[in-house]
């Protein structure tokens, strides 16, 4: 069998010198497919939304809660500028780290970001069962999933690189993530 050879298209590094970063609205399969990409790869995982929660030693919902959106951004901020200053990295990033252009700005300097999408109904099914998303507490899921989508809309549609989900398996992502980030077998 062949092995991967990836470069990305625009730094023209290999991509294990790069990062593979993957934005998108909650629901989409950032980490699921992050972690596909990231053993197809052999390179390093990381969740930020996980990462977060270790090092607060709680969860996302309870520092909304408690410390509110504003201190969750600050932290998700820092660990962007962490994160993009290293290389060879499959990167889950939380559905709003494009709130700040300056994530994606610092992303794209190291890697490849692409944005996963869906259709609101395929996200609702995917999240309906979920305790831990912050900004979709209380009832009517559906009109804030749309109406966060509406929100963000032109944030996710100024990333080049998007995958609709909606009817793909994980691997099947995984496979266009790799073929996009500029990955070919030898």
């Amino acid at each position: 069998m062949a092995d991967l050879v990836c470069r990305d298209p625009e730094m023209d590094l290999p991509v294990n010198m790069s990062n593979i970063v993957l934005v998108g609205f909650m629901g989409t399969g950032k980490s699921s497919v992050g972690r596909a990409v990231a053993g197809l790869l052999g390179m390093s995982f990381v969740d930020m939304d996980d990462v977060i929660e270790l090092r607060a030693k709680k969860k996302i919902s309870a520092i909304f809660a408690e410390e509110g959106e504003k201190h969750f951004r600050s932290l998700e901020r820092a660990l962007v500028k962490e994160l993009s200053a290293q290389t060879g990295l499959v990167i889950a990033c939380g559905g709003g780290v494009v709130l700040n252009p300056d994530n994606i700005s610092d992303y794209s300097r190291t890697g490849t970001v692409i944005c996963l999408m869906a259709d609101p109904d395929t996200i609702l099914k995917r999240v309906s069962g979920s305790s831990h998303r912050p900004l979709l507490e209380g009832d009517e899921k559906s009109k804030k999933i749309i109406s966060l989508l509406e929100s963000r809309r032109a944030l996710y549609g100024a990333i080049p690189i998007r995958i609709d989900t909606s009817t793909m398996s994980v691997a099947d992502v995984a496979g266009e993530v790799i073929r996009l980030a500029g990955c070919k077998r030898d």
